[in-house]
């Protein structure tokens, strides 16, 4: 009973993975070339960077508080150029139960390329938590509503 179980748990955590990894192809087809940020300091830009994303994959934000328990967490640091191109993502913290949800984090993050221009920074390193919900829906902790 328990295997079973373990295994209705394995599949319902394939399933949203799944949801999550689907979406990619399709939104990275809406990015449109960014903005220009006006933003002066890294933690500035940041929310600039996350409300880039949002607008990316509108449809595949988390509305509202997310549960108590997220089904992934991916810390990242990234690296753009003076006009939001990334240059490079390092993984800093990543699922071990759900490596595809960080290949997934990365292939977003690239196809939302170029991100708001950090023009007045000549570039900017800054660090985003992604909070991934079972169903496959996210929030970047730049703009969480919370938890449950």
């Amino acid at each position: 009973m328990a295997s079973h179980r373990f295994s209705l748990a394995l599949t319902g955590s394939l399933l949203a993975t799944l949801a999550f990894t689907t979406a990619v192809p399709a939104q990275a087809q809406t990015a449109q070339a960014a903005a220009v940020s006006s933003a002066e300091t890294p933690k500035a830009y940041k929310v600039d960077a996350a409300r880039h994303i949002y607008r990316v994959y509108a449809d595949k934000i988390f509305k509202g508080k997310l549960p108590p328990l997220v089904h992934a967490i991916v810390v990242l640091e990234v690296d753009l150029d003076a006009n939001g191109q990334v240059r490079d993502i390092l993984m800093i913290r990543v699922p071990t139960h759900a490596p595809d949800v960080t290949a997934t984090v990365r292939k977003m993050i690239q196809a939302a390329s170029p991100l708001p221009a950090p023009r007045r920074l000549g570039g900017t390193k800054f660090t985003e938590v992604w909070l991934v919900d079972k169903s496959g829906r996210f929030q970047l902790d730049t703009l969480t509503e919370g938890q449950l």
